[in-house]
């Protein structure tokens, strides 16, 4: 697929023509090498903003250094070369340790800062390792604490990534697979910033700020070259969104930003950026009270969610990374409530609608305005996707995809391939729902809302249909998504939502095609994220100790020296619990509360009276065998010794008659047939 871009990048580094491509097999980037001595400064740099007060300690040694990148990346003898390999594959494993992603990063063993720094040394490296390496750094990134003490190397991290897309990334002719995992790395780090940001942890951090400034300006830029792509544009324009707050708040002299203001319109901030802290939208406070009372199984969820329908009307505040925030939050209480499920539907089903009406209504002035919408859309489409996958039951995964009235048309088709005289009614937002919406609207001309949402649908359905592959126990979610995949696939024209099936595809390193592979399984060694399972439960939880102190729940830890463990921080009660948030349920759920046990759990003098009960049972159904066969045995012989006299009685009788009769012949039994032969001769003689 080859798109052409069509805007030029203007980088302090140059002016380049770029080129869109992205291609069915994974093309790795060749990045340029980044000296090791680089980045134990920075590192050191960072963590000396920690506190000035505290000794630091030495900075780690690291096993992958400058010269090893280099070795590994120009050797040629074949030798050599496998040797280099397997030495990055024991760093690989020895990080996949140290990052604890078999225990959502929490034990003795893991050592996140030291861990995020090897693991940017080797995504120096071609191949498979530098693949490799990016992969678990999105899944630690994802399943992380929130900890102070990650900030000095989260900084690091930051300013690696954000280094290799402008001086790397965006100076190739064409997009590759590993530019789109740096934008979403960068989304992950950005997002987890800004919740330190609205927890007051950034105020010695302007120096890391300062320097992140260059590369977000060359970000604003490159951000033109993604316009065919929305999911990865909306990456981008988040990283400069959380970027531009937490700098107008951090650095009040002023930052970068203000040198590109009139070329990229940010908005002004709807907040309270004054001394005492910053100031969250409504909409945002009351999802986070959604979610709380769903952990809680608070009585009060149905008048929390009936005080959030007010606030849908700040969704459309120009300042969208609150917005962004909450129907992240929501969509967490929604994997868990239906009614919360129903809630955020209805929010984004009442945004397009008042979207689109106001466009119509206003195209002059209102369009440029509302630009900033689709990302609203595009987040949505991803929450609601991992919804439909994460939800804890198959009433709110099969809701997700087909809505609440959605089960009668199931069957029909869920796309208008003749564009109907009259355009359907958006009733529901569910993703089958959308997609009749969005497919009866596309056309060349169409809003950038339409089109970018019906684009985010079509690419997360490719990477839910992955995600599903050898789940046998999703196999009807599966083969529906299929179903609709191949409909999109052979009827829709539109060459915008056929790249986006591509793109999916790339980003998933598909070596084969999944539309004609659709039996096949994955293997359990797959390290490619599709989704992020953790962040958004961690989010909500941290949101919800800021929020809400008074409820005893544990609010972010402070800052303190490193010596101290994680596992000190999270018990292991904590562990347990959010793995079963993302556990799907094998058997068949209650409906209603009638089928719930109406008893309390048997003690253990109660469970042992009932296995005395079946022993005695059991002994008791063995007498009666063996007495039933003793009384079938009695039976039969009183029945042979019947038979028996019957058979005497008849020998008497017999003998009696023969003495008397002379005959030897039974009562009533005719003579033989020679003796009624000679009485019959004899009879006729006498006549």
């Amino acid at each position: 697929m080859a798109v052409t871009r069509g805007a030029t990048l203007n980088l302090m580094l140059g002016i380049r023509s770029v080129n869109m491509h992205v291609e069915k097999t994974p093309v790795m980037d060749k990045f340029g090498i980044i000296s090791s001595s680089y980045y134990e400064k920075l590192l050191n740099f960072n963590y000396q903003n920690l506190s000035n007060k505290k000794k630091q300690k030495s900075s780690p040694v690291f096993s992958i250094t400058n010269e090893f990148i280099l070795k590994f990346n120009e050797t040629q003898n074949p030798v050599e070369k496998e040797e280099l390999l397997d030495l990055a594959r024991k760093s690989i494993m020895k990080c996949k340790r140290k990052l604890g992603l078999r225990t959502l990063g929490l034990g003795k063993h893991v050592d996140l800062p030291a861990a995020w720094t090897e693991v940017v040394y080797l995504a120096q490296c071609k191949g498979e390792i530098q693949d490799e390496a990016l992969n678990i750094l999105y899944a630690s990134l994802d399943q992380a604490s929130f900890d102070c003490d990650h900030l000095p190397a989260l900084f690091f991290v930051a300013e690696s990534i954000l280094y290799k897309l402008c001086c790397d990334a965006f100076l190739k002719t064409y997009l590759y697979s590993v530019e789109t995992k740096l934008l979403k790395i960068g989304y992950l780090i950005f997002l987890r910033l800004y919740i330190y940001f609205l927890h007051g942890h950034l105020e010695g951090f302007q120096q890391a700020l300062l320097r992140l400034q260059p590369f977000l300006c060359a970000l604003c830029f490159a951000g033109e070259s993604y316009n065919q792509h929305p999911n990865i544009l909306s990456n981008a324009q988040f990283i400069l969104k959380t970027s531009e707050i937490i700098c107008k708040r951090e650095l009040r002299s002023g930052s970068i930003f203000s040198l590109i203001r009139n070329q990229e319109s940010f908005g002004s901030l709807n907040h309270d950026t004054g001394q005492r802290g910053y100031e969250v939208t409504h909409l945002l406070w009351h999802c986070v009270a959604a979610w709380t009372c769903v952990q809680r199984d608070s009585p009060r969820l149905s008048d929390v969610l009936h005080h959030l329908i007010p606030c849908k009307t700040q969704l459309r505040r120009k300042c969208w990374v609150d917005s962004v925030l909450a129907l992240l939050v929501l969509g967490e209480a929604a994997k868990l409530h239906m009614a919360c499920l129903r809630a955020l539907m209805e929010l984004l089903r009442d945004f397009l609608t008042s979207i689109l009406s106001v466009q119509k209504q206003e195209e002059g002035n209102i369009v440029d305005d509302l630009s900033w919408a689709w990302n609203i859309v595009t987040t949505y489409m991803t929450i609601l996707a991992e919804v439909c996958l994460y939800a804890a039951t198959s009433d709110l995964r099969k809701t997700a995809l087909v809505g609440f009235c959605g089960c009668k048309n199931s069957q029909k088709s869920t796309l208008l391939m003749d564009k109907p005289e009259e355009e359907p009614e958006l009733k529901e937002a569910s993703i089958l729902s959308l997609l009749e919406y969005f497919s009866s609207k596309i056309s060349d001309n169409c809003d950038q809302v339409i089109w970018s949402g019906y684009y985010s649908l079509v690419y997360n359905l490719v990477k839910m249909f992955w995600e599903l592959q050898g789940d046998e126990e999703q196999g009807g979610l599966r083969n529906l998504i299929w179903q609709t995949l191949q409909k999109i696939k052979n009827y829709e024209k539109d060459v915008r939502i056929q790249n986006a099936i591509k793109v999916a595809q790339a980003e998933l390193n598909d070596s084969t095609d999944p539309f004609t592979g659709y039996d096949a399984k994955v293997s359990s060694d797959v390290g490619e994220e599709v989704f992020s399972k953790y962040l958004g439960w961690r989010i909500a939880n941290t949101l919800s100790s800021l929020f809400f102190p008074s409820l005893g729940c544990r609010s972010l830890p402070s800052k303190k020296p490193l010596k101290q463990s994680d596992h000190m921080k999270y018990p292991k009660e904590k562990q347990e619990s959010m793995k079963k948030r993302v556990l799907r349920f094998t058997v068949r759920e209650r409906h209603s509360l009638s089928e719930l046990p109406m008893f309390p759990y048997p003690d253990f003098y109660t469970k042992a009276d009932e296995e005395l009960a079946k022993v005695i049972d059991y002994h008791w159904q063995e007498e009666l065998r063996v007495r039933q066969e003793e009384e079938a045995l009695c039976e039969a012989k009183d029945r042979e010794d019947k038979e028996l006299e019957a058979r005497k009685h008849f020998q008497e009788v017999m003998k009696k008659r023969e003495e008397k009769l002379h005959k030897k012949t039974k009562p009533y039994e005719l003579p033989p047939r020679t003796e009624a032969v000679s009485l019959e001769k004899n009879v006729t003689q006498k006549s």
